[in-house]
């Protein structure tokens, strides 16, 4: 009778269940995301320069745009720091966090189950009870599941997903961040070695110049004016060689610190002085609409858009009544001998319903908080494409004129170069003072120096411009890379 009876029981409460699950996949209360399109131009106003072209852009140059600077060690320094830079291990971690997270609220949309067991001990008065001691034991198992009528469970999951999502772009934002800075530094390394080949050269050539002025004095051919400006000229040229020094030194280090590496770590591999990376290749800029899809940042604030409104979902949820199932099923009994017969089997199989009647308002309060979240990361989402616009067209500006600069520049250090040996062949000739050999040197140090910045500032805006484009986010393709 007793096993028939909680047969029927079992039955009826399968039947609730299982209707109650039919139920439950109907309503979904708050908003339904949907991406928002946003006004965008239908091409750069720039990009026409020299080194850039209008068509699409290739993803697999995109991808490891550092490959078109064709410099080895560069490229072996990208990979070094992919593997250990410690802001991007960091937002590895995040994306790690965010997807325990999502499992966290996946959870809730299971049954819980508990194993219980109990044994005690107790002893009643003589005046209300036997006064007898009396042992109790009970093992057993405890059930209970939230029925997700109004889809709360299901808007937190779904912000847990977009959360996942939006914490995956961060880390692929950093990875694109990395390249470039690494890439950035590394140019800055090369044009600092530049920079000192050139003032070492000049040096020597000031020397020279400062010889020859000496001998003519020695010989009465000139006078004492002459050689002190040329030793004034030659340690001018001097005193920057030790700033050039430190600051190559301390680009170095910088470089090192973007690999998770000890300074002085990269000594050994930047020993020898090599010349500032240049692309040979044209760089197709395509559409913006393009470069917003690629950019991770702005996906990342997309993403962030997509978890809030399905946080106001979970917060319009709260509204409505919340519907359980609760079961227990155990064994009772006095002794441990006979814990486990048929007869002391014991279950309890229910439900409940929690609606909040009366909260001062605070629920609704806190949905208006959450639509006000909505409308901040909404707002943020637009602040991020305008952004990105913004930062390709300077880019592609400070590209095109950098290119004209460097062209002018390229042809006063050659004019300055042969007034240098004009200067010295009319002096020696007695046809000019010396002041016009001075003059003419220190020009084409000057020049030379502009010369070797802006061929750096080209190729460090040729970098910003790779990133602006959303570059280098696809590079780490195996499974070992990517967290």
């Amino acid at each position: 009778m007793k096993n028939k009876t909680l047969t029927s029981w079992i039955k009826l409460r399968t039947g609730i269940i299982l209707g109650a699950l039919l139920a439950s996949g109907c309503v979904t209360v708050g908003p339904d995301y949907t991406a928002p399109e946003l006004k965008q131009p239908p091409q750069w106003l720039s990009g026409r320069g020299e080194g850039l072209e209008s068509g699409q852009a290739d993803s697999k140059i995109l991808s490891r745009w550092w490959s078109t600077l064709e410099d080895p060690v560069l490229s072996e320094l990208i990979q070094r720091s992919v593997k250990g830079n410690l802001d991007l291990r960091q937002a590895a971690s995040r994306i790690r966090e965010a997807r325990a997270r999502r499992g966290i609220a996946k959870a809730d949309r299971f049954p819980t189950l508990d194993a219980t067991g109990t044994a005690t001990l107790s002893q009643s008065s003589e005046d209300v009870g036997t006064g007898k001691e009396v042992d109790f034991y009970a093992l057993g198992f405890d059930a209970a599941w939230e029925l997700d009528f109004f889809g709360g469970i299901r808007r937190l999951v779904e912000a847990a997903d977009a959360d996942l999502d939006a914490s995956v772009e961060d880390w692929l934002d950093v990875l694109v961040s990395l390249t470039a800075e690494v890439a950035l530094n590394y140019v800055e390394v090369r044009l600092f070695q530049t920079r000192l080949s050139i003032a070492e050269t000049n040096r020597e050539a000031q020397t020279e110049t400062y010889e020859l002025a000496l001998t003519r004095f020695d010989a009465g051919l000139t006078n004492r004016l002459d050689v002190e400006q040329a030793d004034f000229n030659l340690q001018e040229t001097q005193s920057q060689i030790p700033t050039l020094r430190s600051g190559l030194e301390q680009a170095k280090n910088r470089l090192a610190l973007l690999l998770g590496e000890a300074p002085g770590s990269l000594s050994e591999i930047l020993s020898t002085r090599k010349a500032i990376p240049v692309s040979s290749i044209q760089v197709a800029v395509g559409i913006p609409a393009e470069t917003l899809r690629r950019r991770p940042d702005v996906r990342r604030a997309e993403r962030a858009l997509a978890a809030q409104t399905a946080r106001v979902g979970v917060a319009t949820a709260d509204l409505y009544p919340r519907f359980l199932l609760l079961g227990s099923i155990g064994l009772e009994a006095f002794s441990t001998g006979s814990l486990f017969l048929s007869g002391n089997r014991a279950f309890d199989i229910g439900g409940g319903l929690l609606w909040p009647v009366f909260n001062a308002g605070a629920i609704r309060r806190n949905i208006e908080v959450q639509n006000a979240l909505q409308e901040q990361a909404m707002i943020a989402y637009e602040a991020s494409v305008l952004s990105a616009l913004q930062e390709v067209e300077n880019v592609l500006i400070a590209y095109g004129e950098e290119q004209m600069r460097r062209e002018a520049l390229v042809k006063a250090a050659d004019a300055a170069g042969r007034a240098v040996e004009l200067a010295k062949d009319q002096y020696q000739s007695g046809l000019v003072a010396f002041q016009a050999v001075l003059d003419s040197q220190r020009a084409q140090l000057s020049l030379q120096d502009q010369l070797a910045q802006s061929e750096g500032e080209v190729s460090s805006n040729l970098i910003r411009l790779y990133k602006t484009l959303g570059g280098g986010w696809k590079a780490m393709e195996t499974a070992e890379e990517r967290p």
